[in-house]
């Protein structure tokens, strides 16, 4: 396809960006790649705590990478993003579940230089869990290695998935994005296409990433490639706490350990650090639960 047609037929398409995560093919390269939009969603999730920047921008990024992470399975479940560490920045957690909706949150003390990423989190550890509905829960965990998190990701695909990963990152107040890039295993595409595809994509900058449409910035990096962009997925916020999943877990600590809480407290207040929802179970309802039994089967938060 010459580059001034696939310019047409992608400004033809006329989708929108906000909120959104796109998947495009390589057709005669062996490459698939995903882009992904976070707007309204990000807004949410930056609504919860006052974040300050260098810890926004982690937080961002790691938002924009779980949900592209999350668009190579087939998720019938739940796929998080976790990183711990020594540092400054001690916990961020990112998590895309089924319907392509996400949550969020940091943890930090002090103050969060901007980067390196082993001045941001010290000695860390990079965790993905895959928590299916059915099925086993797989968990790869690797040392935290990278300028960044792109860079940490990259060399986690590497060495768990061995799959030749690319990724672009980027977070400010307005919104979150990223860019992701691999090589399918069965492809007929060669690795100097691979590696010209990633050549072209590394002149992407921050700013085209957060402010160029999709069906632009696909064009401005690859116009002299054979791309098919795909419909778009809309992606949003939402936290899975409820009050049945806070009774869960006090169903699953026993009456013994509730009883013992009610008397020190006098009722049992449950905050989600996710989305600052507030539960409070005064001691005629916390002790219903072992009354009633279990209202549903739901699996126990894991705020």
């Amino acid at each position: 396809m010459a580059h001034n047609r696939c310019r047409a037929h992608l400004l033809a398409m006329s989708m929108p960006d906000r909120d959104s995560l796109y998947r495009f093919v390589f057709d005669d390269a062996g490459v698939r790649g995903e882009l992904v939009y976070l707007d309204a969603a990000w807004q949410a999730v930056l609504a919860t705590h006052p974040y300050p920047a260098p810890v926004r921008r982690q937080l961002g990024e790691a938002l924009a990478a779980v949900q592209l992470l999350a668009g190579t399975f087939k998720l019938a479940g739940s796929l998080i993003l976790q990183i711990q560490g020594d540092g400054p920045l001690r916990t961020l957690v990112a998590q895309a579940s089924q319907g392509r909706t996400l949550r969020g949150l940091g943890r930090w003390q002090g103050e969060v230089p901007e980067q390196p990423l082993g001045a941001v989190f010290g000695d860390g550890r990079l965790v993905i869990t895959i928590e299916p509905i059915r099925g086993e829960r797989y968990q790869g965990i690797v040392p935290l290695a990278g300028a960044d998190l792109a860079g940490a990701l990259e060399a986690y695909f590497g060495a768990s998935e061995q799959i030749p990963t690319r990724l672009w990152l980027t977070a400010d107040e307005r919104r979150a994005a990223g860019l992701m890039l691999q090589r399918l295993p069965a492809a007929h595409g060669s690795r100097e296409d691979w590696e010209r595809i990633g050549l072209l994509a590394q002149t992407l900058t921050p700013s085209e990433l957060t402010s160029l449409a999709a069906e632009d910035l696909l064009y401005r990096l690859f116009h002299e490639e054979r791309v098919r962009l795909f419909e778009p997925d809309p992606v949003a916020f939402r936290c899975t706490c409820s009050r049945g999943r806070v009774q869960d877990v006090l169903r699953a600590l026993g009456r013994a350990e509730v009883e013992v809480l009610l008397a020190e407290q006098g009722a049992i207040a449950v905050d989600c650090e996710f989305c600052n929802r507030h539960y409070r179970l005064d001691s005629i309802d916390a002790l219903k639960l072992f009354s009633d039994g279990p209202a549903h089967q739901a699996p126990p938060s894991r705020h």
